[in-house]
């Protein structure tokens, strides 16, 4: 990896207590510990607090109680270090492939000669090179979390937090992207808190998956992946039976959780 495009690696994450309300309902109650560089999987049942404990991460929200760490420093006082990846793009329409990665660069303070260079350097790891200047209309949907992916790491986060970033695409576009966000995590260790409501993508990824309870957000189990990410491990029985655990835990019945696991 070039020096323009490093970064530091991942920050450890530390949800001590971690207590969120929406006035007098409860959204989440978490504790959790998750190692710096790993790839951690968030999964509970709909409107359980997923995405509620990504955006306290990000600083989009604040705690009614417990502690929310990077590396030991208050989430508040280190927002920097955090950058979100959502569903929708969101990418700026009248700004090319580049001009948007550019835009998080000049937020980073990267001198206007050199931002040119780092944009297509980051659109060439995710394989955009030849349509730096295609505007997002003229880009498909897997494109456009491309470019989204790359504006993210133009930020050199330290954590890099995912909201069902993935959900939106076909299956083929889906496992395409899995792939790619696995090539340039190992490029960049960063670490990955990534929510999913797909129990395969999550054990394809995930070197934990974090099974919650439905809302107030709890957890409910950390089931551990021996060899996270290991090619082949879907066609493997002990996937099937990590897969019919998880679909138990969120509340399917045996014979629901078996045909899923099945087919």
């Amino acid at each position: 990896m070039s020096d323009v495009t490093g970064a530091a690696g991942g920050a450890r994450v530390t949800l001590d207590g971690l207590t969120i309300s929406f006035g007098e309902m409860p959204a989440a109650q978490v504790d959790l510990d998750v190692p710096a560089g790993e790839i951690l999987v968030l999964l509970g049942p709909s409107g359980c607090g997923k995405s509620t404990i990504l955006r306290a991460l990000a600083g989009l929200l604040t705690p009614d109680a417990g502690r929310a760490e990077l590396d030991g420093t208050r989430v508040a006082e280190s927002r920097s270090r955090c950058a979100m990846v959502f569903q929708e793009d969101a990418l700026l329409p009248w700004r090319s492939a580049r001009r948007n990665v550019e835009f998080a660069l000049t937020l980073r303070g990267v001198e206007r000669r050199a931002r040119r260079r780092e944009a297509e350097e980051l659109l060439a790891q995710v394989g955009l090179q030849d349509f730096a200047d295609h505007m997002p209309g003229e880009l498909s949907g897997g494109m456009r979390q491309r470019v989204q992916l790359a504006r993210t790491l133009a930020t050199r986060p330290r954590v890099l937090l995912m909201d069902e970033p993935f959900g939106a695409l076909d299956a083929q576009t889906r496992s395409d992207m899995q792939q790619l966000l696995v090539t340039v995590w190992r490029e960049y260790r960063t670490t990955v808190l990534f929510v999913t409501h797909d129990v395969d993508e999550a054990l394809l990824l995930g070197d934990r998956v974090v099974v919650l309870t439905p809302r107030p957000a709890r957890v409910n189990r950390v089931i551990e992946i021996p060899e996270p990410r290991r090619p082949g491990a879907q066609f493997e029985p002990e996937f099937a039976r990590r897969r019919y655990e998880i679909l138990a835990l969120l509340g399917e019945s045996p014979d629901e959780a078996l045909t899923s696991a099945a087919g």
